[in-house]
Protein backbone atom coordinates (compact mmCIF):
# COMPACT_ATOMS: atom_id res chain seq x y z
CA UNK A 1 0.00 0.00 0.00
CA UNK A 2 2.58 2.41 0.83
CA UNK A 3 4.42 2.46 -3.10
CA UNK A 4 1.38 2.69 -4.27
CA UNK A 5 0.42 6.35 -2.09
CA UNK A 6 3.92 7.25 -2.54
CA UNK A 7 3.89 6.22 -6.49
CA UNK A 8 0.35 8.77 -6.81
CA UNK A 9 1.66 11.91 -4.76
CA UNK A 10 5.21 11.65 -6.81
CA UNK A 11 3.23 11.20 -10.55
CA UNK A 12 0.65 13.72 -9.32
CA UNK A 13 -1.80 11.42 -11.20
CA UNK A 14 -5.62 10.96 -9.69
CA UNK A 15 -5.39 9.13 -6.29
CA UNK A 16 -7.37 5.48 -6.00
CA UNK A 17 -10.00 6.22 -3.54
CA UNK A 18 -9.74 3.11 -1.92
CA UNK A 19 -6.26 3.80 -0.90
CA UNK A 20 -6.85 7.38 0.05
CA UNK A 21 -9.58 6.37 2.14
CA UNK A 22 -7.24 3.54 4.00
CA UNK A 23 -4.61 6.08 4.33
CA UNK A 24 -7.00 8.74 5.91
CA UNK A 25 -7.91 6.53 8.41
CA UNK A 26 -4.95 4.36 9.56
CA UNK A 27 -3.35 7.89 10.19
CA UNK A 28 -5.86 8.83 12.01
CA UNK A 29 -6.22 5.86 14.00
CA UNK A 30 -2.44 5.38 14.18
CA UNK A 31 -2.25 9.47 15.52
CA UNK A 32 -5.51 9.09 18.08
CA UNK A 33 -3.39 5.88 19.30
CA UNK A 34 0.02 7.33 20.23
CA UNK A 35 -1.45 10.03 21.53
CA UNK A 36 -3.58 8.34 23.54
CA UNK A 37 -0.50 6.12 25.18
CA UNK A 38 1.27 9.50 25.50
CA UNK A 39 -1.52 11.14 27.45
CA UNK A 40 -2.79 8.30 29.94
CA UNK A 41 0.77 7.65 30.80
CA UNK A 42 1.25 11.47 31.79
CA UNK A 43 -1.62 12.63 32.28
CA UNK A 44 -3.94 9.70 33.03
CA UNK A 45 -6.32 10.96 30.24
CA UNK A 46 -7.52 9.57 26.85
CA UNK A 47 -7.51 11.63 23.47
CA UNK A 48 -10.92 12.07 23.44
CA UNK A 49 -11.29 13.50 26.92
CA UNK A 50 -8.45 15.87 26.03
CA UNK A 51 -9.89 17.17 23.27
CA UNK A 52 -13.02 17.66 25.03
CA UNK A 53 -10.96 19.55 27.72
CA UNK A 54 -9.41 21.70 25.38
CA UNK A 55 -12.56 22.91 23.78
CA UNK A 56 -14.45 23.74 26.58
CA UNK A 57 -11.56 25.51 27.66
CA UNK A 58 -11.55 27.61 24.58
CA UNK A 59 -15.18 27.75 24.02
CA UNK A 60 -16.49 28.27 27.43
CA UNK A 61 -20.14 27.49 28.44
CA UNK A 62 -20.66 25.25 25.03
CA UNK A 63 -23.46 22.48 25.51
CA UNK A 64 -23.14 19.01 24.56
CA UNK A 65 -24.91 19.68 21.25
CA UNK A 66 -21.86 21.88 20.34
CA UNK A 67 -19.65 19.31 21.56
CA UNK A 68 -21.14 16.95 19.28
CA UNK A 69 -21.11 19.43 16.35
CA UNK A 70 -17.49 20.21 16.56
CA UNK A 71 -16.14 16.14 16.82
CA UNK A 72 -19.28 14.72 14.62
CA UNK A 73 -19.93 12.62 17.16
CA UNK A 74 -23.59 11.38 18.57
CA UNK A 75 -25.49 13.42 21.08
CA UNK A 76 -25.75 10.03 23.42
CA UNK A 77 -21.99 9.55 23.16
CA UNK A 78 -21.14 13.17 23.73
CA UNK A 79 -23.46 13.38 26.72
CA UNK A 80 -21.81 9.96 28.37
CA UNK A 81 -18.36 11.30 27.27
CA UNK A 82 -18.85 14.50 28.89
CA UNK A 83 -20.64 12.60 32.22
CA UNK A 84 -17.20 10.58 32.65
CA UNK A 85 -15.51 13.97 32.76
CA UNK A 86 -18.06 15.19 34.96
CA UNK A 87 -17.31 12.25 37.27
CA UNK A 88 -13.67 13.06 37.56
CA UNK A 89 -14.33 16.47 38.98
CA UNK A 90 -13.02 18.03 35.37
CA UNK A 91 -16.28 19.31 34.04
CA UNK A 92 -19.45 21.10 35.81
CA UNK A 93 -23.08 20.99 34.13
CA UNK A 94 -24.57 24.66 34.62
CA UNK A 95 -28.36 25.69 33.78
CA UNK A 96 -28.74 27.17 30.75
CA UNK A 97 -30.47 30.55 30.85
CA UNK A 98 -31.77 30.27 26.76
CA UNK A 99 -32.86 27.22 27.32
CA UNK A 100 -34.16 24.94 30.00
CA UNK A 101 -33.64 21.62 28.27
CA UNK A 102 -29.70 21.67 27.94
CA UNK A 103 -26.70 22.53 30.39
CA UNK A 104 -23.66 24.97 29.96
CA UNK A 105 -19.96 23.04 30.09
CA UNK A 106 -17.95 24.53 32.05
CA UNK A 107 -13.98 23.38 33.59
CA UNK A 108 -13.69 23.06 36.95
CA UNK A 109 -10.28 24.26 38.12
CA UNK A 110 -9.37 20.74 38.17
CA UNK A 111 -10.22 20.48 34.50
CA UNK A 112 -8.34 23.76 33.59
CA UNK A 113 -5.12 22.28 34.95
CA UNK A 114 -5.35 19.27 33.80
CA UNK A 115 -6.34 20.70 30.07
CA UNK A 116 -3.07 23.21 30.74
CA UNK A 117 -0.72 20.24 31.83
CA UNK A 118 -1.94 18.24 29.06
CA UNK A 119 -1.47 20.58 26.09
CA UNK A 120 2.17 20.61 25.64
CA UNK A 121 2.60 17.04 26.25
CA UNK A 122 -0.32 16.52 23.25
CA UNK A 123 1.10 19.21 20.91
CA UNK A 124 4.76 18.06 21.48
CA UNK A 125 3.74 14.27 20.83
CA UNK A 126 1.68 15.77 17.32
CA UNK A 127 4.76 17.69 16.13
CA UNK A 128 6.99 14.92 17.07
CA UNK A 129 4.49 11.98 14.79
CA UNK A 130 4.37 14.94 12.40
CA UNK A 131 7.78 16.21 12.06
CA UNK A 132 9.23 12.13 12.60
CA UNK A 133 7.53 11.66 9.20
CA UNK A 134 7.41 14.98 7.06
CA UNK A 135 9.33 17.87 5.61
CA UNK A 136 8.00 21.20 6.77
CA UNK A 137 6.96 21.98 3.50
CA UNK A 138 4.82 18.85 3.04
CA UNK A 139 3.78 18.98 6.37
CA UNK A 140 2.41 22.58 5.50
CA UNK A 141 0.85 21.01 2.35
CA UNK A 142 -1.11 18.17 3.97
CA UNK A 143 -2.55 20.45 6.75
CA UNK A 144 -3.79 22.89 4.07
CA UNK A 145 -5.21 19.48 1.61
CA UNK A 146 -6.89 18.30 5.51
CA UNK A 147 -8.46 21.78 6.18
CA UNK A 148 -9.78 22.13 2.85
CA UNK A 149 -11.26 19.02 2.79
CA UNK A 150 -12.91 19.18 6.61
CA UNK A 151 -14.10 22.26 5.45
CA UNK A 152 -16.26 21.05 2.68
CA UNK A 153 -17.62 18.27 4.50
CA UNK A 154 -18.41 20.54 7.13
CA UNK A 155 -20.06 23.32 4.53
CA UNK A 156 -21.98 20.44 3.44
CA UNK A 157 -23.11 18.49 6.62
CA UNK A 158 -21.59 15.89 5.49
CA UNK A 159 -20.97 12.41 7.98
CA UNK A 160 -22.75 13.98 10.90
CA UNK A 161 -24.27 11.66 13.04
CA UNK A 162 -27.74 11.72 13.14
CA UNK A 163 -28.36 10.70 17.18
Amino acid sequence: MYAATVYAVASKSKPDPSTLFADLVRCETRLYNALNDRLRERHGIVTSQYEFLHYLREHPESRVADLATEFAVGIGATSKGVDRLERHGWVARRPNPADRRSSLLVLTDDGVRLVDAAEQTFTDRVAELVEGALDPVRASAGAEVLALLRAALERDRIGMPTG
